[in-house]
């Protein structure tokens, strides 16, 4: 039997149906993550809160029905946004922990039992746009 869902602190983005998970403390930069991701293609699935849910071994990311198609942009105010109302968590991003490795290994964290990869935050200036690739085409192995 599956666990019930659960509404996690957490922003999610999704390309061709695969999933990102952006967690972080208040004000770590997930909703302006995710807008860098928009602006290079990625959908919107939500902001702030992410509903996750496991089905099998695969756990799906949706939005809360009161902010679906909505993204927080500071000092903009609440933009509107078309969102995918699901999408299959493939990563995490944990913006709270800076990477030190220019190859990081591969690592893994637990969302509802299941093991997804876990990337840490990067400073440099192409990670939105390594984070899209890696949503387009996954990782080496």
């Amino acid at each position: 039997m599956d666990p019930q869902p659960a509404t996690l602190h957490a922003s999610a983005v999704a390309l061709n149906g695969r999933g990102l998970l952006i967690r972080g403390a208040s004000g770590s930069g997930k909703s302006g993550l995710a807008l860098q991701l928009m602006a290079l293609g990625v959908s919107l699935v939500s902001d702030d809160r992410t509903v996750v849910s496991r089905a099998g071994a695969q756990v799906h990311l949706n939005a809360p029905d009161t902010i679906r198609g909505r993204i927080e942009a500071r000092g903009v105010g609440i933009l509107n946004a078309e969102a995918v109302r699901d999408a299959t968590l493939v990563a995490v991003v944990d913006l709270d922990t800076p990477e030190t490795e220019r190859l990081p290994p591969h690592r893994v964290t637990d969302i509802l039992g299941v093991a997804v990869a876990l990337i840490h935050n990067c400073a440099h200036a192409s990670f939105p746009a390594a984070l899209r690739q890696y949503l387009n085409a996954g990782r080496e192995t």
